[in-house]
């Protein structure tokens, strides 16, 4: 072997060391994972998620739902859970970590929808929605260290070592009867989530919410109980709410009030709600999940 090949074979082995072994390639077929948290996007905890999914499986596609829900108000993701799935693909793999008993008894689990769509999360009423809506047909409670991060687990980040690993394992296709044992469906745990009701007089509901930063109340009044009240588009529709007594008008939008102004309308998922045209009603009114309310048939 010459000096001159001698030098290029060893200025090849210098290179090929500095970059290293070629990355593993990306998996195809990969189940899209949707992925709600309460963490807050203010430190590491996202990411580090996000990070042991795609070590798992690389290239596999995360959805953020949010990572905004009010800290340990699993209400709250269960309405945001039920409110995203059916715009996710029939397959995909929810990851949802609102979780104040982490560490605890309480399970963590794998629930498979009869829509397709998986869901790794406590067990801690978060599915509760989805139950009643697109019915749990199977479950399995993640026991299988296979499933998990390892050894090193914390008892505090399940998300990260229980919840991340397995929704990966999903998404890649792996057979989900290994993560664990069954679990009755039927024996989930179950969050005590009250409609408004219908009496002679009218109707009696509850504020559950705010949407988003805009400070609009989200009541638990589907459109369809409330229109039996007699209302119609245009109508002042009285109301006590959080022990005052309002006058609003029932409008389809914002604008078809003046800006500032109060207003009743249906909102995207069908509920009734309250508004301020371009303000914020809960500051302005100070009211803010849970509140009673009450709304008179129409004369």
């Amino acid at each position: 072997m010459s000096v001159f090949t001698r030098t290029i074979l060893s200025a090849l082995l210098t290179l090929a060391t500095a970059v290293g072994p070629a990355p593993a390639p990306a998996q195809t077929n990969l189940k899209t994972i949707a992925f709600m948290t309460d963490f807050d996007v203010r430190d590491d905890a996202v990411g580090i998620c996000k990070a042991v999914m795609n070590g798992i499986a690389p290239g596999v596609q995360i959805l953020d739902i949010t990572h905004q829900v009010t800290p340990y108000a699993i209400a709250e993701g269960a309405r945001f859970l039920a409110g995203s799935a059916p715009y996710f693909p029939h397959d995909a793999v929810f990851v949802v970590v609102i979780d104040p008993t982490v560490g605890s008894t309480r399970k963590a689990i794998i629930a498979h929808a009869k829509t397709g769509q998986f869901f790794v999360l406590p067990d801690n009423g978060l599915l509760t929605l989805i139950q009643d809506r697109d019915t749990i047909d199977a479950v399995r409670e993640i026991k299988n260290p296979a499933w998990m991060i390892g050894a090193r687990m914390s008892s505090t980040f399940h998300g990260r070592d229980i919840f991340s690993p397995a929704a990966a394992h999903l998404a890649r296709g792996d057979d989900w009867t290994q993560a664990g044992p069954p679990v009755d469906p039927s024996a989930l745990v179950r969050l005590d989530l009250r409609t408004a009701t219908l009496t002679p007089a009218g109707l009696k509901g509850e504020v559950i919410g705010t949407d988003g930063p805009f400070g609009n109340l989200v009541l638990n009044i589907p459109s369809e109980t409330f229109a039996q009240l007699g209302y119609k588009l245009g109508d002042q529709v009285p109301i006590d709410l959080a022990a005052r007594h309002f006058v609003f008008p029932f409008v389809k939008t914002f604008s078809d009030v003046p800006v500032g102004k109060p207003l009743f309308y249906i909102d995207s998922r069908g509920r009734l709600s309250l508004g301020i045209n371009q303000r914020n009603f809960s500051t302005t009114y100070t009211i803010d999940a849970p509140a009673p309310l009450t709304i008179p048939r129409k004369p």
